[in-house]
């Protein structure tokens, strides 16, 4: 899908972008060597060799902040496909809705072929080091929750310079609602022994382990696994959707009246997050 991107050429944006796919230009090669793409012209596509050469480059090196920083971020997905073992899924559990009222009980790492989880009182703050070697992190509703009390926790924690949040992506797709009733509409994941438990009962789980109560923090590591872990085949789900709809979407269907140009690509909507 990367190869596909023109998102983050200068002056190319969504609708560029979906011309571009529209008459066949699927890389970056054909976008140079190729037929003159309509809307196009001779200068400019010349103009745009050099920061094709330059993403060339970058993706033969691994920097998958060069796109990162010039893509944005509502299309950070799309480094997941030439990234996937330095991708970092990533979930927490907290005693609260907000640094400010709560604290991070444990934190739980996927990606690059293990799968760690650090906990409070113990090696919670390694988190910085073991997300040191990923280029892009996935969570679900991440940007609202996760990061910020990440951020606010450790204010020097460095992130990953991608960041996918599932939750954002599978609506875009037309999945709603929250993690597991997604995983359980898609057939996706593995809960087996953790019926029952949500965020209310990860809050409680961690307060009956600092009372000493056995089983409690297993209980509650678990969850946060499978919270996390479950994480990675939504995106694979959702970049293997995504890349579907927008370079190979259906003919859409001509209705009376619809002469717009929104109404006769479905690709715009994706394009432009909705």
């Amino acid at each position: 899908m990367l190869r596909a991107t023109f998102q983050h050429l200068p002056g190319v944006g969504p609708r560029g972008e979906a011309l571009l796919w529209a008459q066949g230009v699927r890389d970056w090669g054909t976008l140079l060597d190729g037929p003159l793409p309509r809307g196009f012209g001779r200068a400019r596509r010349e103009s745009l060799r050099p920061s094709i050469s330059s993403s060339e480059r970058a993706l033969a090196e691994g920097n998958a902040g060069y796109f990162a920083h010039r893509l944005p971020p509502s299309e950070h997905w799309r480094l997941y496909s030439s990234f996937p073992e330095r991708t970092a899924f990533l979930d927490i559990e907290t005693t609260g809705l907000s640094p400010r009222e709560g604290s991070i009980t444990c934190v739980t790492v996927h990606g690059g072929g293990r799968t760690v989880t650090l906990v409070q009182g113990e090696d919670l703050e390694e988190v910085a080091a073991v997300l040191r070697r990923f280029v892009l992190l996935v969570t679900f509703n991440g940007r609202s929750f996760d990061v910020p009390f990440l951020s606010a926790s450790f204010p020097a924690l460095v992130f990953p310079p991608g960041h996918a949040d599932l939750m954002l992506l599978l609506r875009r797709l037309g999945q709603r609602g929250g993690l597991k009733i997604i995983e359980k509409r898609l057939g996706v994941g593995e809960r087996s022994g953790l019926e029952g438990v949500d965020g209310l009962e990860a809050v409680r789980l961690w307060r009956a382990h600092v009372r000493g109560v056995s089983g409690a923090l297993e209980r509650l590591l678990n969850y946060n696994r499978a919270d996390t872990v479950n994480l990675e085949p939504l995106m694979q789900y959702a970049t293997r959707e995504m890349e579907r709809r927008l370079l190979h979407p259906e003919r859409p269907e001509l209705r009376p009246g619809a002469t717009s140009d929104a109404n006769l690509d479905p690709r715009r909507r994706f394009l432009d997050g909705a």
